[in-house]
């Protein structure tokens, strides 16, 4: 079995996976490409795979990474008020989310979903890759993230890299 050993944006692919969004952010995992190819994702840490990136083999081909269709639910709010306060409650919670205008999807969540109703919010189901939805902090607000954990300063204090 052929081993995924590094992400690039670059390189023409000679295959290509599709994955959900929990299996775009991981370090190993077994793959199997859309031509048939079986191959290990064996990345020396995990990291957020996004549409475009291309798989490095091994043997220096490259396979295209595609987002998986998968159901999203959109959460709709009267105004840019309640709008603004949902998405508080959303990113209180460390939800993953796409802002959209006069609205935010999530993934299913049956309680995030009953917290949005009782908010005032419309739900509706909706089919999407989930490549926009704000799946980590970005290096600069991880290094800010550690520098207050160590100081005592921050609630999330030991979150590890990402």
């Amino acid at each position: 079995m052929l081993r995924a050993i590094a992400v690039e944006q670059l390189g023409e692919p000679v295959d290509r996976v599709v994955l959900t969004y929990d299996d775009r952010h991981r370090r190993r995992l077994r793959l199997t490409s859309v031509g048939g190819l079986e191959l290990l994702l064996d990345l020396p840490q995990a990291r957020h795979l996004r549409t475009g990136d291309r798989l490095v083999l091994e043997d220096g081909r490259r396979v295209l990474v595609e987002a998986a269709e998968e159901d999203l639910v959109e959460l709709r709010a009267a105004d840019a008020s309640a709008l603004a306060r949902l998405a508080w409650h959303l990113g209180n919670r460390h939800t993953p989310a796409q802002i959209l205008e006069g609205a935010v999807r999530i993934r299913p969540d049956s309680v995030l979903e009953a917290l949005a109703v009782g908010l005032g919010a419309r739900v509706e189901r909706r089919a999407g890759h989930g490549h926009h939805l704000a799946a980590r902090l970005g290096r600069h607000a991880r290094r800010d993230q550690r520098s207050r954990a160590r100081r005592g300063l921050d609630h999330d204090a030991g979150l590890g890299e990402t």
